[in-house]
């Protein structure tokens, strides 16, 4: 049995170790091969024979798997999988693993970290003082602060709960859109399910916790930016596709929005030389990182590598979650 673990050279900067010792706990005999993905033709040889791939960004959609005839099981180590041709792999009998659950502490504090920094000018100030060297307290624009403004989100799954409780301990009112949550859950949580157009009307912050779906991409447009009455802080960090990135330069450029705190892109390698959000100081981007801990990343190593040899050795049902 040969295994496959690979993806973008910079995405295996990690103990790659850990995962060849716990797929060895359940497949002493298997071959395992790390591979970093940089030309896709040189990687269809190396996968041709390959029973199980574990990644998380290379595409598989219906050329990729017609090059992969030896596939048995995906893992996605990531809660993502939108890379993936889902109705293609389940015609074929590939089971697709994703994990649920092992980041979501990190992704709240992280949306809560963008949102401190945004609205307390953290970025002109540090500007000011380590590029300048500049020491002025009025320097930037005054801050809204967080005690009774209202946060708009958009999902109300574990992220979304965890930024809400977050939020709320700041003294935020909190709004959600999401037709899947549980109202009594919701009720729970003091968080008030809206619709859209009620929750663009009334949010000093709008932050995006959607999955990533065709009837959400890029979703939020420039018709949308213009209804966010109350130019809102804008944080994203689920998907880059639900964002039309050229919409979104112009709603910071005509002002509908006051800032905007990105984790991801459309792309999930952009180019940053050509960048039109860079260098703007009520623009934080970071690099898709709001996933990144140590606890982290090894639950994220287990349970991929589990998942994946769950599958391989007809267990799929012991899989964390099957995706497809």
């Amino acid at each position: 049995m040969k295994i496959l673990i690979t993806d973008y050279p910079d995405v295996l900067g990690r103990e790659l170790e850990k995962e060849i010792a716990y797929l060895h706990e359940d497949l002493p005999d298997a071959e395992i091969l790390v591979y970093p993905y940089t030309d896709p033709e040189a990687f269809y040889r190396e996968a041709a024979d390959a029973d199980g791939l574990l990644t998380a960004f290379i595409p598989l959609d219906k050329p990729a798997l017609d090059r992969l005839p030896g596939l048995k099981a995906v893992s996605i180590n990531a809660t993502g999988y939108n890379f993936v041709d889902l109705a293609e792999t389940r015609r074929r009998g590939i089971p697709v693993c994703a994990i649920g659950e092992y980041c979501t502490q990190e992704v709240a504090d992280h949306t809560m970290a963008l949102l401190l920094a945004l609205d307390r000018n953290l970025k002109h100030y540090t500007d000011d003082i380590d590029r300048i060297g500049r020491w002025q307290y009025y320097a930037a624009p005054r801050p809204m602060g967080l005690s009774g403004a209202v946060l708009g989100l958009f999902g109300l799954g574990k992220i979304g709960r965890a930024v809400a409780r977050r939020a709320q301990g700041f003294g935020m009112q909190v709004l959600a859109v999401d037709p899947y949550a549980d109202p009594a859950q919701a009720a729970a949580l003091g968080v008030t399910l809206t619709d859209a157009d009620t929750l663009f009307d009334r949010s000093d912050v709008i932050s995006n916790h959607m999955n990533l779906t065709p009837e959400n991409t890029g979703f939020f447009d420039y018709a949308y930016f213009r209804k966010m009455r109350r130019r809102p802080i804008f944080l994203n960090v689920a998907r880059g596709g639900s964002v039309n990135e050229a919409d979104l330069v112009r709603a910071l450029d005509e002002g509908l929005i006051r800032a905007a705190g990105l984790d991801v892109l459309e792309a999930e390698k952009p180019d940053l030389t050509h960048c039109a959000l860079r260098g703007r100081s009520n623009v934080i981007l970071t690099p898709h990182a709001a996933f990144y801990s140590a606890r982290a990343i090894e639950a994220l190593q287990r349970m991929s590598c589990k998942n994946l040899t769950a599958c391989l050795t007809g267990h799929p049902d012991k899989a964390f979650r099957v995706v497809n």
